[in-house]
């Protein structure tokens, strides 16, 4: 059996290790050491592997993912993504479908804390379905805006997807938030723009909801005041050079910590909580990267990445029908493996191709990925958010959730072409930073 063979037997077994509902961190790491053992040695095997988890887990880098989450969970039990659904739906809920829309804009603030889409989606679940069942909206409207909303936590800066695929390529962390706040705001834009038009052609979905006076709009905005600046503060220090990502993290966990001792949302108890979270997150992502990483060595030595890249880039079609078909592979794969997964398995494979035989932008290719694997968060069979959402409320089924997010579709899809159109929609704002 040659190298390229072996390669393609070890992706055979990992995928149905995968569907076994093997973890997906230990499936990579398994698969990994045992082709690289057969392909090499047992001792370089073990040697690659124990080099490979001491380098995650020691990785200057890869402490910002720590931190953000961190940042979010403080914000969380610190009640402030209550706070940003209050002020949304302030200003929204006396529009047809408002309530839904508030949703969207929360879980896009929120996001912009949290850094993760299932978190995003847990959050929101709590704090925005049960007002939208009390004013009798649709269980399938409800559930799917708070799924699909959940996502653009993966797309909004800070991003653990845009972290672990900064960390893969060796492109700029801080760009690539960057280049995730125009399409975000495009897609919470197209989203709201989805619930309007659900609701002009079946009003039944979002009965009216109670006007809120303008006194009180002013008042709801002072509850995340805090909030925006911290934001503001962080991505925009980012942005100007004043710090890099890993310490913007450090200034934006502190920060979260000093909003909720002056909210008087500070304790021993919720910090310990936070911290909990916070450690836990981090080592499962921190896993998922090491097995990853374990499995790039061996595909490396397979040269599968290598031959898979010569032959897309020798195909007789234009380089954008390339780029569209590589991005249906990962809008049918999100639907099966879970995004960070997916594109810690692929983008060894993908990325020299896009950049180096097609010539794309790497940051622009960043930003689309995320944005077709966001796709998958809320489609069958995988669909995680739509898991989350049904999961905390036990009264929305399943079905329902991914019926409601269905719509939602149509939202992310346009927007992706959109990008696909005018790339400089996710390239503007990074060919500005220093």
């Amino acid at each position: 059996m040659n190298y390229l063979q072996l390669g393609v037997l070890g992706c055979v077994l990992m995928l149905l290790l995968l569907f076994g509902s093997m973890p997906v961190a230990f499936a990579m790491g398994m698969i990994g050491v045992c082709g690289y053992a057969l392909a090499v040695s047992g001792r370089a095997a073990t040697a690659v592997l124990t080099a490979d988890m001491y380098e995650t887990f020691t990785s200057y880098t890869l402490t910002v993912i720590p931190l953000f989450v961190f940042m979010g969970q403080v914000s969380f039990h610190a009640g402030i993504s209550g706070r940003l659904f209050a002020a949304a739906n302030s200003w929204l809920s006396s529009l047809r479908g408002g309530l839904a829309m508030a949703t969207v804009g929360a879980c896009a603030a929120f996001g912009a804390i949290c850094g993760s889409g299932p978190a995003t989606a847990a959050t929101m679940s709590a704090v925005a379905l049960p007002e939208m069942k009390k004013f009798k909206y649709s269980d399938a409207l409800a559930g799917g805006t708070v799924a699909a909303g959940g996502g653009l936590g993966m797309l909004i800066p800070p991003s653990v997807v845009f972290i672990v695929y900064g960390v893969l390529t060796e492109q700029s962390i801080g760009k690539l938030f960057i280049a995730g706040i125009l399409p975000g705001i495009l897609t919470a834009l197209a989203f709201c723009l989805v619930i309007a038009l659900q609701c002009t052609l079946n009003p039944k979905l979002a009965p009216p909801v109670a006007r809120v006076s303008f006194r009180n709009k002013l008042k709801a905005l002072f509850g995340v005041i805090e909030t925006l600046v911290l934001f503001a503060f962080v991505m925009g220090g980012i942005f100007a050079g004043w710090f890099t990502p890993t310490e913007g993290a450090a200034v934006g966990a502190a920060g979260s910590v000093v909003i909720a001792l002056c909210g008087g949302n500070c304790s021993w108890t919720m910090l310990y909580k936070s911290a909990q979270e916070t450690i836990r997150t981090s080592c499962m992502v921190m896993v998922i990267v090491a097995g990853a990483t374990m499995f790039g060595h061996f595909l490396a030595i397979t040269n599968i990445p290598t031959s898979f890249a010569s032959w897309l880039a020798a195909l007789p079609v234009a380089p954008w029908i390339v780029i569209v078909m590589i991005l249906f592979f990962y809008l049918l794969a999100g639907c099966f493996v879970d995004a960070l997964a997916l594109i810690l398995l692929t983008i060894p494979i993908f990325y020299p191709v896009v950049t180096e035989k097609l010539g794309y932008d790497p940051i622009w290719f960043g930003v689309m990925i995320v944005m077709v694997t966001q796709m998958g968060v809320i489609t069958p069979p995988v669909g995680v958010n739509a898991y989350v959402v049904s999961g905390i409320d036990r009264g929305i089924s399943l079905q329902t959730v991914f019926r409601g997010a269905l719509p939602f579709l149509g939202a992310l899809l346009g927007v992706s072409v959109l990008l696909m159109c005018f790339p400089e929609i996710a390239t503007w704002l990074p060919s500005m930073v220093k």
